[in-house]
């Protein structure tokens, strides 16, 4: 039985390079494609991957919570995160939301391939590019990751932070999280007090600095 795939990227080229070249394995299907974080997590409730092949930088909700949301509501579901970021705090978030697998995004085809069957497998797969990331953060637990997004804010809060980062205005994001633009705004405040930040252009900056979202956005 095929290995069905549901690839998540935000960049269409990425998805369709991926879609083409896995098609040709002969135990691997590719059952969907999603652009962001929202439309994973739905396109994993409606078709039930094995795997999940996901970047961590993607609109509306990113890799790390959609991960976070799919190991908790789909624990059949396998994640393996695919990504540009391999600096310890993007890997470890990873891995603590349940993913089963972590590459570079300049990784060799074929070490693709043979992570997405070993995770199906069963085992964790880590890419020996990033492996001293991964070591040196059991060895050696820094400030650095206690004073990450995801140790500082709520899940509500990187919401609206994601959200505010990609150019939504309070009444977008009121409409996309389905809250009032009064309770954005109480996030917001929140947030910048949290961060001791005070504009929308150090926040946007901070976001992608913690991988909530991309420059390209």
């Amino acid at each position: 039985m095929s290995i069905k795939i549901l690839l998540a990227d935000d960049h269409a080229i990425v998805r369709d390079g991926l879609r083409k070249s896995l098609q040709q394995e002969e135990d691997m299907d590719i059952v969907g494609q999603a652009k962001d974080g929202l439309a994973t997590i739905q396109l994993t409730r409606e078709l039930s991957p094995d795997i999940v092949l996901m970047d961590i930088s993607m609109p509306d909700v990113n890799g790390m919570d959609t991960c976070r949301e799919i190991t908790r509501d789909f624990p059949n579901v396998k994640v393996i995160g695919l990504s540009m970021h391999s600096a310890k705090r993007f890997v470890s978030e990873m891995f603590k939301a349940g993913a089963c697998g972590y590459l570079p995004k300049n990784c060799e085809y074929d070490e693709l391939t043979n992570a997405i069957r070993q995770v199906m497998s069963g085992k964790t797969y880590l890419s020996p590019a990033i492996t001293d990331v991964v070591v040196d953060n059991f060895v050696r637990v820094s400030a650095e990751e206690n004073n990450s997004v995801f140790f500082t804010l709520t899940k509500r809060e990187r919401q609206v932070l994601q959200l505010m980062a990609e150019g939504k205005t309070t009444k977008q994001i009121g409409q996309s999280l389905h809250i009032s633009p009064k309770t954005v705004e109480a996030h917001r405040l929140r947030v910048m007090e949290k961060l001791n930040i005070n504009n929308v252009a150090q926040l946007t900056k901070y976001a992608i600095q913690e991988g909530l979202t991309s420059a390209e956005v």
